[in-house]
C-alpha cells in the first residue's frame, strides 16, 4: 500500500512540475524597475559593462559577437511612437543613424517592418540584415517603443548562421521587450 501511495505521489509530482515548464523555458528575465523595461535572454548570455552608450549589453558566452542591448534616448515634449513616424520610416531613420551611419562601411537592409500593441503600449519591430566588412552577415531584430519621454531601443544581433539556426528563440526574446 505505502508503495502505491509513493508511487502515485511521484507521478503526479511529476506532471504537475511537467506542466510547469513555459514555452519560455531557457530564458531569463531582466527588469530594470527605475528606468521602466524588462526583458528576457536567453541562459548562457552575460551583462557586459559599457560606459557612456547602451543601458545594458548582453552577450552570449559562447558566440560572443551575438548581442543584445537596450538603448535610451530623449523624445521631444510629449511626443509617441507614431509621431515619429510609421514601422517603416523609424526603421529606415534607426538603420542611416545607428546601425549603419555613414563612413562606417556598414550598410543595413530593412527586411521587415511591423507594430504590434501591449497593454495600452506601441512597439514597432523591425528586422535587418546588416553587412559589416570584413565580417559575417548578420542579422538585428529591433524593439522599438516611447515611455516617460524616451525612446527605447531594444536590439539583438546574430550571425546570418546562427540566425537560420535560432530565429524562433530570438523573436521570442524580442517581442519580450515590454516599457511601462
Amino acid at each position: 500500500m505505502f508503495k502505491r501511495l509513493a508511487i502515485a505521489t511521484l507521478i503526479g509530482l511529476t506532471l504537475m512540475l511537467t506542466s510547469c515548464v513555459s514555452a519560455t523555458s531557457g530564458l531569463q528575465q531582466y527588469v530594470n524597475a527605475t528606468k521602466g523595461y524588462e526583458f528576457l535572454y536567453p541562459n548562457g548570455w552575460v551583462p557586459v559593462k559599457v560606459s557612456g552608450g547602451p543601458d545594458v549589453v548582453f552577450h552570449d558566452l559562447v558566440e560572443r559577437t551575438e548581442n543584445l542591448s537596450v538603448i535610451i534616448n530623449p523624445v521631444e515634449g510629449d511626443q509617441g511612437l507614431r509621431d515619429l513616424g510609421t514601422p517603416s520610416e523609424v526603421g529606415y531613420q534607426l538603420s542611416k543613424t545607428a546601425i549603419a551611419p555613414e563612413n562606417t562601411g556598414r550598410s543595413a537592409e530593412l527586411v521587415n517592418a511591423g507594430s504590434k500593441t501591449f497593454g495600452d503600449r506601441l512597439y514597432y519591430l523591425l528586422e535587418y540584415e546588416v553587412d559589416i566588412p570584413n565580417q559575417p552577415l548578420r542579422h538585428n531584430l529591433t524593439s522599438v517603443a516611447v515611455s516617460r519621454g524616451k525612446l527605447l531601443t531594444f536590439s539583438l544581433s546574430t550571425t546570418e548562421k546562427r540566425w537560420q539556426k535560432l530565429h524562433d528563440l530570438f523573436e521570442e526574446v524580442v517581442q519580450s521587450f515590454n516599457v511601462y
